[in-house]
């Protein structure tokens, strides 16, 4: 059974798979901050793009996601911390060059109708 890529611990089937299917919907922003790192490593645009919320969709390229998803090795993600509607994270990955680099952020989750979406982020150098 195949861990899932957010390194909950938990099994894809059991973790992200059902939102990235869209068979469920995260309950938490964490879930949701999880999921959206299992889409970058699976180059899935339209679930970036559909899980961000709708005020700030207009600032997103369902193409340059893709781009940059596919251009970049994703290796791991650590959860800082989570509460309330906020996630800190880093995101370990490989660059086009093949070097280390860390996406670290704090991002700010919006519920609307139950349902959760990314709003925006405070990246950290």
């Amino acid at each position: 059974m195949e861990n899932c890529y957010c390194k909950s611990g938990k099994p894809f089937k059991n973790c992200c798979e059902p939102f990235l299917n869209k068979t469920a919907f995260p309950e938490t922003p964490e879930q949701l901050m999880r999921s959206r790192y299992s889409a970058y490593v699976l180059h899935d645009a339209d679930y970036l793009v559909a899980t961000t919320h709708i005020s700030e969709q207009k600032y997103y390229s369902k193409a340059e996601i893709l781009k940059w998803s596919k251009s970049n090795t994703w290796l791991r993600l650590e959860v800082i911390e989570a509460h309330e509607n906020i996630v800190e994270f880093k995101a370990y990955y490989l660059d086009e060059k093949q070097q280390d680099q860390v996406h670290h952020e704090k991002s700010t989750f919006k519920q609307k109708d139950k349902v959760w979406y990314y709003l925006d982020g405070q990246f950290f150098g």
